[in-house]
């Protein structure tokens, strides 16, 4: 039977933090069982973007932190990752949210190492899902040891709720993701490119910060929860399971969830999980504001989603007069979509995983938008 661990944890404390988890991985055989000294361990936050701790939009800081230290006192080399959102707005904030969140400032002080994904290269993968086009993931993915995924509890107004399944979206560095939005706008389908992620990458756990939580129109628009609560698995569909029954909901409420639970990506009964650690049933948190979207009858026209995301189309061009012939750009390019003599990027090989843009040094590469009225939106917006 497979084990969600439940932690009641008051505030972000990190001492308390600290002993909230290694008690809940005792549950699961001890931290022993899944890292060892001289392992590279990546923890996959939650970036949303350039959003606050407090806001309880993004994995909190001190969450970051004292997972850190845990890892670091058992002898590891601990990497914090992730892509933030943006991609449908054609815009990139990811280094702007280290800075915001914490997470820099955290990585500095406890001497963990920030992976940026958007600058970090890719590794190619095959789905074997409903979409058959070749993925492209972050490289840190594949180069850790143990990866750890740490996903923050939140609604989303419009997939209902975002949790372990879904935090790994940004696992697809750079302006990549609109790409999958514009080609399964349908919840379900989108929940395939998101089991087509956790098929190819090796999360080795799950460890969700729940001690803050956002209610209402999440992931970023909607208020802050004191759930305190911290949630700890091997199965993400399990923590999930459980997550959306403590929040009122069933899973079969999240239809993003639907394709983990067709593709066995963890367990989905809740009568099949055993919920240990400072509960042994699942705990309801009163007064827990759901989206307003929720058990919609409304039918989502899905061609306006794509006329969005196409209207805010970006991709990276290269500016000749900026430009110092380093080739940082041609170098750090993982499909070879930059040519080194005109530095004209091949739009038909580019991924828009961001590398060319986030390296060069000298601010050559630039981001522009297909269409001249949303380049003024967006320029207006900053």
């Amino acid at each position: 039977m497979n084990k969600v661990i439940i932690q009641e944890c008051k505030d972000y404390s990190v001492d308390d933090i600290i002993v909230k988890i290694n008690n809940g991985m005792e549950r699961l055989g001890g931290w022993d069982k899944f890292v060892k000294t001289g392992n590279v361990v990546l923890l996959k936050v939650n970036l949303i973007g350039p959003k606050s701790s407090d806001s309880a939009a993004v994995t909190h800081s001190e969450f970051v932190r004292a997972l850190t230290r845990i890892l670091k006192n058992k002898g590891c080399t601990v990497w914090i990752g992730d892509s933030s959102g943006g991609a449908i707005a054609g815009i990139a904030p990811t280094a702007q949210g280290f800075k915001v969140t914490g997470y820099d400032k955290v990585a500095e002080e406890e001497g963990a190492i920030i992976k940026n994904f958007d600058r970090e290269g890719v590794f190619e993968v095959q789905p074997h899902g409903k979409f058959k086009e070749k993925m492209y993931l972050a490289k840190p993915l594949f180069d850790a040891d143990v990866v750890i995924n740490v996903p923050k509890l939140k609604t989303h107004s419009a997939n209902i709720y975002t949790g372990a399944v879904k935090n790994v979206f940004g696992c697809i560095p750079g302006l990549r993701k609109a790409m999958y939005h514009k080609m399964a706008p349908d919840k379900e389908d989108f929940g395939e490119i998101l089991a087509d992620i956790h098929e190819a990458a090796k999360f080795d756990l799950h460890i969700m910060d729940g001690i803050i939580s956002m209610q209402g129109e999440g992931p970023t628009a909607g208020t802050v929860y004191k759930s305190n609560k911290i949630l700890i698995s091997t199965d993400p569909l399990a923590l999930d399971t459980i997550a959306v029954n403590m929040l009122g909901m069933m899973l079969d409420d999240i239809p993003v969830l639907s394709a983990a639970k067709k593709r066995n990506l963890g367990q989905y009964n809740p009568d099949e999980i055993e919920i240990v650690g400072d509960y042994n049933y699942i705990p309801h948190l009163e007064g827990f504001k759901l989206p307003k979207n929720f058990r919609s009858t409304k039918q989502k026209n899905n061609k306006s989603v794509i006329k969005v995301i196409d209207f805010f189309k970006t991709k990276p061009e290269i500016n000749k007069k900026k430009c110092k012939q380093c080739n940082m750009c041609v170098e750090s390019c993982p499909v070879k979509a930059i040519d080194v003599s005109t530095k004209k990027i091949d739009y038909n090989k580019c991924i828009e995983c961001m590398c060319c843009h986030e390296l060069c040094m000298h601010k050559a590469v630039e981001l522009k938008k297909d269409n001249v009225i949303a380049g003024i939106i967006a320029r207006l917006s900053v």
